[in-house]
């Protein structure tokens, strides 16, 4: 009798140890996976599209709201030290397009290609850097991914080629890795994204006729987040239906706010693409909460109630989350803890995005090339040399 009691002791002794929260997510039993409707893509010079069902397992909701409940709080945690003056020069955050970096993500293979524009922190993340990484390159330290000499538009990862500061010019370099992907006979394709405001750039026509041409494995991606900076696209394009640009390319408009959404039509563009058809065009139509940059405030050209409107209907981490709790994937409780656990993570890097030392002048010079033999570059004028190691 004295062993049970002791027994039982034991047991309401460690209860009381766990917060209550975690006694009631382990002794609650949660769906293992449900099956939603997806909006239907509009189609350009495709019989059939991604499907219009889909099935979100539990594992890959946690995994998908953790990842996008981290992008924001990262992006908000950049937009304080932007104004703390710790971070300086660009940088453009992508707060409210959470759904696309990760819905991108979810859909393609880690051995598949991405490049994209500056506002890059989200795709960084989802390629597999830290949000350490990403904060001391946002503060210029050498922790940072690019060593703290990139900053917010030129961050880079494996298979991940930036964060590009020119408009539009990412486009035909990611036409090019596809070519490489197919030159060199691997089963992998490349994601090449531009937002609204470059698709009217001549560049972009120009790759999207040799990709034609070339039959590339290029899934060409315009992030369509209705203003490019803070003219309207109404204003800036004689024709808004990006995903018919193209023309002889086929092409899909997607809903960029529903992460499953943005999944199954990478998913169905990527089959396309490795099935040797060539070249497929995706519009994901999107919004963004803050400005285009640092500098642009966001409400002189659009209206707060327009941004709150879409913020109380159409928010990704809000549809995810109503979705999970209304399918028994997931509590309330559960996705409070989640918040709680990215809310710490943040704080932690931005501690060390901010005590972390900035690179010294003598190494200004240096991974110009990834393995090469040390050699000397000229600084400012002639008589300033700085040393290049790989």
């Amino acid at each position: 009798m004295r062993k049970m009691l002791a027994a039982v002791s034991r047991v309401l002794s460690g209860a009381a140890q766990k917060p209550a929260s975690r006694v009631l997510v382990a002794s609650r039993n949660f769906a293992n996976d449900a099956t939603f409707e997806i909006k239907k893509c509009d189609l350009h010079r495709l019989e059939e599209g991604p499907p219009v069902t889909t099935v979100l397992t539990r594992e890959d909701g946690l995994k998908y709201y953790r990842m996008m409940q981290t992008v924001r709080r990262m992006e908000l945690k950049a937009d304080q030290l932007y104004k703390q003056k710790i971070i300086r020069g660009f940088c453009h955050l992508c707060d409210g397009q959470e759904a696309c970096c990760v819905g991108l993500e979810a859909g393609i293979n880690p051995t598949d290609h991405l490049i994209t524009a500056y506002r890059a922190h989200g795709f960084t993340f989802t390629r597999g850097l830290t949000v350490r990484e990403i904060l001391a390159e946002l503060t210029g330290r050498r922790g940072g991914c690019a060593k703290g000499k990139g900053g917010s538009m030129h961050m880079y990862a494996k298979n991940f080629y930036g964060g590009n500061g020119i408009v539009g010019a990412q486009v035909p370099l990611g036409a090019g890795i596809a070519l490489a992907c197919k030159y060199n006979g691997k089963d992998e394709i490349c994601l090449t994204l531009y937002g609204d405001g470059a698709a009217n750039q001549g560049q972009i026509f120009e790759a999207y006729n040799m990709a034609a041409l070339w039959k590339l494995p290029c899934i060409f991606i315009c992030e369509n987040n209705r203003y490019g900076m803070g003219t309207s696209v109404e204003r800036a394009a004689a024709s808004t239906d990006y995903y018919k640009r193209g023309d002889f390319i086929p092409g899909l408009r997607v809903d960029g706010m529903d992460v499953l959404c943005v999944r199954e039509a990478t998913k169905f563009a990527a089959s396309h693409c490795r099935s040797g058809k060539g070249p497929i065009l995706m519009e994901l139509q999107t919004y963004r909460y803050h400005g285009h940059s640092m500098s642009d405030p966001g409400v002189s050209y659009r209206t707060r109630e327009e941004i709150q409107e879409v913020r109380s209907k159409s928010d990704p981490i809000m549809l995810l989350k109503d979705r999970m709790v209304n399918s028994n994937l997931a509590s309330v409780e559960e996705l409070k803890e989640i918040d709680v656990e990215v809310r710490k993570e943040i704080e932690d890097a931005a501690q060390f995005a901010t005590a972390d030392p900035e690179p010294p002048l003598e190494e200004l010079g240096y991974h110009i090339y990834s393995n090469e033999p040390p050699f000397e570059v000229r600084g400012a004028n002639q008589w300033i040399k700085f040393k290049s190691v790989s």
